[in-house]
């Protein structure tokens, strides 16, 4: 039977106000996320505390007084949010950056494709090398004294917060610290290490010019995977590492970092290939070292994946 492409008539009678409940919005609004999610969906749209404001003044409009809503609605007024400028100086530790509020294009990659979009703008200002250096070494500090994860936090000898250039045109993102790197409190120094610097090297940078970061910041026992509640609990930290850092490619290094980074339940070999992104930042997806040194011949597909980050950035390789 041919589908049916007839678009349905429109309403005739005007949107009655009284009738919108917000609970009810809300409800169906998390139950499509979750279909989509589950439909295989590589990113959803993440919430922006300035919408969520007004649409809660709205709905308040609503329950308050229908007739004042109603009149808004056809005149398509916005109910009035509240801009506070945002300064590097006030920025605190402990929260967030204040998002920034001016708006971006959508970054394309070298062919002029337009790239799949996680939320908006990076936070906050743009901070200078100083500023940025002194922000990051509080946030550093913050981590070592963390208690959040108490089976991580009894075992590791260590916190492993991230090191490398304050000002990287490139951050490779990992999964979670080993046995090495909870001994020496750097990320990848050992033979996974080892290979990601031979990785960064055939990129032309050195690991001074990049910056290099897990998902979580202490060692799970066993080199087992990060649990979800863990990854929870250290999100917020490497979200301010990045909101900082603001580089124009990450390079996610095996499934844990790639899901996380973009909230998606993906594998790696769907992810790969193409541009994700995170911000204003282009996401590239790779195996990690430590799948590589287990299985080599996937390292050819791995230089394949970064060559196409170099030649998005127009680097001779």
């Amino acid at each position: 039977m041919p589908e049916d492409h007839s678009q349905p008539e429109a309403p005739t009678e005007p949107l009655d106000v009284e009738t919108l409940d917000a609970g009810e919005v809300f409800a169906q609004a998390a139950a499509l996320a979750q279909h989509l999610q589950q439909a295989g969906v590589q990113w959803l749209p993440q919430p922006n505390a300035e919408e969520v404001e007004s649409l809660t003044m709205h709905f308040q409009s609503v329950t308050a007084s229908p007739s004042e809503a109603a009149g808004n609605l056809a005149t398509n007024q916005q109910p009035e949010v509240d801009q506070q400028p945002s300064s590097p100086a006030s920025r605190e530790i402990g929260t967030s950056p204040p998002r920034a509020t001016e708006t971006v294009s959508p970054p394309v990659d070298s062919s002029g494709n337009y790239l799949p979009v996680i939320d908006g703008p990076y936070s906050g200002s743009n901070l200078s090398d100083s500023q940025r250096s002194n922000y990051l070494a509080e946030l550093a500090d913050q981590v070592a004294s963390c208690e959040r994860c108490p089976q991580l936090t009894r075992n590791r000898n260590h916190t492993v917060f991230g090191e490398g250039s304050v000002q990287p045109r490139v951050v490779f993102f990992g999964e979670a610290p080993g046995a090495d790197e909870d001994r020496t409190g750097r990320p990848f120094v050992g033979a996974a290490g080892q290979l990601l610097t031979k990785m960064i090297e055939a990129c032309k940078f050195s690991r001074e010019e990049v910056y290099i970061l897990n998902t979580i910041k202490c060692r799970p026992p066993n080199n087992r995977n990060p649990e979800l509640e863990e990854r929870a609990n250290c999100r917020d930290y490497y979200r301010r590492q990045l909101d900082t850092l603001r580089p124009e490619y990450i390079v996610c290094l095996g499934a844990v970092a790639a899901q996380e980074l973009l909230q998606s339940k993906v594998s790696v070999g769907s992810l790969r290939g193409k541009f994700h992104r995170y911000h204003d930042s282009k996401v590239l997806v790779t195996y990690h070292p430590a799948y590589l040194l287990r299985e080599p011949t996937r390292k050819a597909a791995a230089w394949q994946d970064l060559q196409l980050m170099l030649r998005d950035a127009q680097i001779d390789f």
